[in-house]
């Protein structure tokens, strides 16, 4: 008894410390969190108006699907490219030159006269992002105080912000006309630049620079292949809620952009505070693999329920994808001795494979057979991605960057966090 009072109060002390530093960031690091808000925004923002892309544009759902397809097929291959990139002329400058895409094609997007054309500026848009995303992490890393729990806690505050906003501004401004989120994109990633021009010093660049083929080597370590294989699978389910829900549902931008907003905010709650005490609680792999095989079960009702649980599922799988994304990065970062720019490329380079082809296969599927079948199909994806943690579990250890699992206090003697019981 004594021993559970002494680590609940341990777990209690540890978070109330863990929420004060993650307030108290230096300049440079509100700033690159505040351009990954925006970027993350970008994701979603076209949740609200696929619909209507589709309609100003006269195209089907499986053309529009491609505007996420081709911006994850660019997004993976470019995760080779990022480490490459950033050890060569540092982290400030590749953030600007991923902002500066951003901004460009983000723009040209809003012009676009054909599917096509959007198609192709997501593209570029999608480079873009994939050199601020993966180099904003290692920045956020290297430079927020608290360690790096501190500093995966904060990018995922801003991934949790950025997904439910996304959908929000897109219904706001989608509403008014389907070109204006893009051009709204391309302002506020504009705003990004500045602020990181400003307030961002150059990061040390690392001792020795990444070549391309690093992130692929880092892969043969098993544990992270066996993270990445898994995250591969759920980034699947993940994706298709994102790119084919809006279609199923069938909503005006105002509320589709409600649902996926709720939907946000329930990403960010769980992923920021609820996921740590629960790995504090049951351990990493536990939460996942569970998380996972709920997130499956949300899949099934979802297709084959009503209208109304349809939305009320697409909601609540928010706070199952907020925990799943938790746990994966922490596993991407620590269970290698591989470099975190390197492992988080390798690991990214996988699992956004998965992100490009759900958008482009859910509509295909469900013109072959029926509208429930994408569901189906989802869910036995985020199954496998429990069955590759369940068999692979011995590998997904953390033993690179202690201070990523130090917020479960736990005696000396047991397994971290991320090992199994």
């Amino acid at each position: 008894m004594d021993t559970e009072l002494d680590t609940g109060r341990n777990s209690g002390e540890a978070a109330a410390r863990e929420r004060t530093g993650l307030l108290h960031q230096p300049t440079a690091v509100w700033a690159t969190a505040g351009a990954a808000v925006v970027a993350f925004m970008g994701i979603g923002l076209v949740d609200p108006i696929l619909p209507s892309i589709a309609k100003g544009l006269s195209a089907t759902p499986s053309q529009v699907s491609l505007l996420f397809t081709s911006y994850f097929l660019i997004t993976a291959v470019a995760m080779l490219v990022t480490g490459f990139v950033s050890s060569r002329i540092g982290g400030k400058k590749t953030l600007l030159a991923g902002l500066a895409l951003v901004v460009v094609f983000a723009g040209l997007a809003g012009t676009s006269d054909s599917v096509s054309q959007l198609v192709g500026f997501r593209a570029g848009w999608g480079l873009g992002n994939a050199l601020f995303v993966s180099t904003s992490l290692a920045v956020i890393v290297g430079a927020a105080s608290g360690g790096a729990a501190q500093a995966i806690l904060l990018y995922e505050s801003a991934l949790g912000l950025g997904m439910a906003c996304g959908p929000l501004l897109g219904a706001v401004l989608g509403d008014m006309k389907w070109r204006y989120p893009f051009f709204g994109t391309a302002a506020l990633m504009a705003i990004g630049f500045v602020a990181i021009a400003f307030f961002l010093k150059e990061q040390p660049r690392p001792a020795a620079r990444t070549s391309l083929l690093d992130p692929i080597k880092a892969l043969g370590h098993r544990g992270l292949a066996s993270a990445a294989a898994s995250a591969f699978f759920y980034n699947y389910a993940f994706f298709t809620v994102l790119a084919f829900t809006p279609f199923v549902l069938n909503m005006s931008p105002y509320r589709s952009g409600a649902v996926f907003f709720a939907w946000g905010v329930l990403l960010a709650v769980f992923s920021v505070l609820v996921a740590p005490r629960l790995q504090g609680r049951l351990g990493s792999l536990r939460v996942l693999g569970g998380s996972l095989v709920l997130l499956a079960a949300d899949l099934v009702v979802l297709g084959y329920g009503s209208h109304t649980t349809a939305v009320v599922c697409t909601i609540v799988s928010g706070a199952l994808i907020g925990l799943n994304n938790t746990v994966y990065t922490e596993l991407a970062l620590g269970v290698s001795d591989a470099p975190r720019p390197v492992a988080s490329a390798g690991y990214n380079f996988v699992r956004w494979f998965a992100a490009a082809a759900a958008p482009y296969l859910a509509p295909k599927i469900e013109e072959w057979t029926d509208i429930h079948i994408p569901f189906v199909v989802a869910a036995l994806a985020a199954l496998a991605g429990a069955g590759v943690i369940a068999v692979r579990r011995r590998h997904l250890t953390v033993v690179h960057g202690e201070d990523v699992v130090a917020r479960s206090p736990r005696p000396a003697h047991e397994a971290p966090a991320s090992q199994p019981a």
